[in-house]
């Protein structure tokens, strides 16, 4: 775990209030997880799943990725100390029983100010990713495996990959940020099926609906 708040104190804060996205998205996996536990015996003999891929929009959001299933959304406003911040996420969660490789596939983003954080602001950027991935960790008592730096449609990023519920779930991240837009792009699943092709095929279908 990263210790800002004994490099600079001011930074600390201000990358906590700016990461609060990423610890309230996180907190809904442990919740999943006990809901679908039921069905891990079924899950863990899956072989592939028989899921209808397709092409799912956000024309607000602006990006596209390929789902397995229908993309819910929702949207939450949150007060923090630099004003209002807007969360939206997209997801589909299998039906486990049915044999499904993961249990969420998840897109989420949100709007800083743009004095806050921009994909320009090079000083900041290593800082701002280390800190979210920080405390996605920790608001589900998971485990950081690794991180590596990415670059998205020439937008900076990282890819990561969090063990949590005593080492049997998996939550594999991308993460950019476009101009002053956050986005996270995630997919759940067990230890076991860490490595299955549909994980990174929604990964990587993501594509943004602009260029830098």
């Amino acid at each position: 775990m990263i210790h800002y708040h004994n490099k600079n104190p001011n930074l600390y804060n201000f990358l906590m209030e700016l990461v609060v996205f990423s610890k309230k998205n996180m907190r809904i996996l442990p919740f999943l997880f006990c809901l679908t536990g039921l069905f891990l015996g079924n899950f863990h003999a899956a072989a592939q799943s028989k899921a209808n891929w397709s092409d799912f929009s956000s024309i607000d959001g602006l990006f596209k990725v390929q789902s397995p299933g229908e993309m819910q959304h929702k949207a939450d406003t949150v007060e923090t100390k630099i004003g209002p911040l807007v969360y939206h996420t997209f997801f589909c969660q299998e039906q486990l029983e049915e044999g499904a490789e993961n249990f969420i596939y998840m897109v989420s983003y949100v709007d800083y100010p743009a004095v806050a954080v921009h994909s320009d602001s090079t000083d900041l950027l290593a800082d701002f990713f280390e800190a979210t991935m920080d405390q996605a960790a920790f608001s589900i008592a998971g485990e950081l495996v690794y991180n590596n730096p990415i670059t998205i449609q020439g937008y900076p990023g990282y890819i990561w990959r969090i063990n949590y519920q005593n080492n049997v779930g998996v939550i594999k991240t991308k993460a950019l940020l476009a101009n002053n837009r956050y986005y996270s792009i995630q997919a759940a699943t067990v230890k076991d099926l860490a490595l299955n092709p549909a994980v990174d095929r929604f990964l990587d279908s993501f594509q943004l609906l602009r260029s830098k």
